[in-house]
């Protein structure tokens, strides 16, 4: 059995489960919202903003704030995702059955991992497109929503690798998911208190998660903030492998 076969069965289970299409809804309709208030403000302000020398515009008053927004939103949303990933096999049971299956340690994770990811992805790529829906009609930097959305990408894989690697150390799907909450809340917040002594360029700073998507917000790709997403991926994941090999070993 292959990750990809593995990746596919989520993805047909979650399709054919009320609950991610509950979540997305109710997702979108907050962003949505969020959207159209941020909008009518900044029509207000424009013709204010339009006397005044390098004015914010419409991608720095509305798509980033908005994009900023559903970060935190993710930190949430995430988890929910990804907490039946292992816990909800080890709940019915058919944990057994899939490591029976055929499949390395390394393909199932992979496999779990890419069947939860399409889903925080898609969810990313439609809240983008609420703001670049105004292409059209005002001057949007494409080029810094892209930057924006490729960020929020990367961080959200980082989100969902660590609900993966909570959902295989912990067997409810609830304890997972407050599990990964607790995780992503922790480095988020992680520098609050070292940038409130003036601390700014310090280990703890750097280990945050707002540290490393707050250059793609202003428009910049760095490889550094690239490789922080992708280490945190590759951890989790390493510890989610560690964790599936120790299970086949109780009987």
């Amino acid at each position: 059995m292959s990750a990809w076969l593995i990746a596919a069965n989520d993805w047909r289970r979650h399709a054919v489960q009320p609950f991610a299409w509950a979540l997305a809804a109710v997702v979108l309709a907050l962003m949505a919202w969020q959207f159209l208030v941020a909008l009518g403000a900044y029509l207000q302000l424009a013709p204010k903003l339009g006397a005044l020398p390098n004015a914010p515009g419409v991608t720095d008053l509305v798509a980033i704030p908005l994009l900023r927004s559903f970060s935190n939103l993710l930190l949430l949303i995430v988890p929910l995702l990804t907490m039946r990933a292992f816990a909800g096999e080890r709940q019915l049971r058919t944990l057994p059955l899939l490591l029976a299956a055929g499949a390395g340690d390394t393909r199932i994770v992979l496999g779990k991992f890419f069947g939860v990811l399409p889903l925080a992805l898609a969810l990313v790529v439609l809240v983008a497109a609420m703001p670049l829906s105004l292409a059209s009609g005002t001057s949007l930097d494409l080029g810094k929503l892209a930057a924006a959305t490729l960020g929020m990408a990367v961080y959200a894989a980082a989100l969902v690798a660590i609900g993966v690697a909570c959902s295989a150390w912990v067997a409810q799907p609830a304890l997972a998911a407050g599990l990964a909450v607790a995780i992503g809340g922790a480095l988020s917040v992680l520098d609050l208190g070292a940038r409130f002594e003036g601390i700014g360029n310090s280990a703890i700073n750097w280990f945050a998660l707002p540290t490393h998507l707050e250059p793609f917000l202003r428009g910049i790709v760095a490889s550094v903030d690239i490789g922080y997403f992708v280490l945190i991926c590759a951890v989790a994941l390493a510890l989610t492998v560690r964790r599936l090999h120790h299970l086949r070993q109780v009987p």
